[in-house]
């Protein structure tokens, strides 16, 4: 990892910052932006060992010694859970909450909660953590949730909410759909806890150079090989991340959609409010059937 060439922030010093799928990519690359800006970095992956190096990497780089990590499969509700239950063991506050962990399933696949695992991880995962933490950041505030999107939410078809037991689409277009779905959360939450000072925004970060995608064989190999030729670097993927994150103004902006750390319309769909609605109360169906207590967020709706 190159070391990070931003000065030192003091104004993000106290701060405690939770970033997911913060062990490559533009999450990493986000972990050691806000750790160079003084900030307690907790960070989120799938293995031990390679939270373990990423850390090693930061603190190498930045000389941190406000570093932590979680383990947890994202896609699993009963992990998340686990994790939210973990960090507010250890943590009395929360002042950045990034969903940043995703990915594109090309073929059909199954979370452990029998979702498909591409609304698992990609909607299900920035629902059930920020819905599970929203009373520390609200205790934290002004506090931030950045949601990572994408601009293929432009591509979305999501005419009607999916049905897991029947035949649905998979892919770039549910990816696609998963990445709308971002939005619409991150709109409903935004107007639903717009006088509590915790902001809500979503991002595309752009086209970036990472092993997205990797786990598609073939196919996920054509991937990076695009995105390797024409993609960004990763530091330069989460500029717009860490912008949320950190610049005092976007400090009471909640509810917009930034490309290049600037804000610019999403799609037409995405301003949907009845759908939006209508996908907040099926994500807490689900979630209530999975064993969630909703209780606090059911007024959100």
């Amino acid at each position: 990892m190159a070391e990070s060439q931003a000065p030192p922030d003091i104004s993000m010093r106290g701060k405690v910052c939770l970033v997911t799928g913060a062990t490559s990519g533009i999450g990493k690359m986000t972990a050691l932006e806000l750790a160079t800006r003084g900030a307690t970095v907790v960070i989120v992956g799938r293995s031990k060992q390679k939270c373990i190096e990423t850390l090693a990497e930061i603190e190498a780089a930045t000389g941190s010694k406000t570093l932590d990590y979680f383990v947890c499969d994202l896609s699993s509700f009963v992990e998340v859970r686990r994790l939210s239950q973990e960090f507010l063991a250890k943590y009395n506050k929360l002042n950045v909450l990034i969903n940043n962990a995703g990915a594109i399933f090309m073929r059909k696949q199954n979370s452990p909660d029998g979702l498909e695992m591409t609304w698992a991880l990609n909607h299900f995962a920035y629902f059930w953590l920020t819905c599970l933490l929203l009373d520390v950041l609200k205790a934290s505030s002004p506090s931030r949730v950045v949601n990572v999107s994408s601009d293929a939410h432009k591509r979305a078809s999501l005419n009607e909410l999916p049905n897991f037991r029947g035949k649905m689409p998979v892919g770039y277009i549910t990816y696609a759909n998963t990445k709308l779905a971002n939005i619409l959360f991150t709109n409903q939450l935004a107007y639903s806890i717009k006088s509590t000072g915790v902001t809500v925004n979503a991002l595309h970060p752009g086209v970036v150079a990472t092993n997205f995608g990797a786990n598609n064989g073939l196919v996920g190999k054509i991937m990076q090989t695009y995105a390797g030729t024409l993609g960004i670097k990763p530091a330069d993927g989460a500029r717009t991340v860490v912008y949320l994150a950190t610049a005092p103004e976007v400090y009471t902006t909640t509810g917009k959609y930034f490309v290049n750390c600037r804000e610019v319309n999403s799609s037409k769909m995405s301003y949907d409010t009845k759908f939006g609605a209508k996908l907040w109360q099926w994500s807490l169906d689900v979630s209530q059937r999975l064993g969630m207590d909703t209780r606090r967020i059911e007024i959100l709706k």
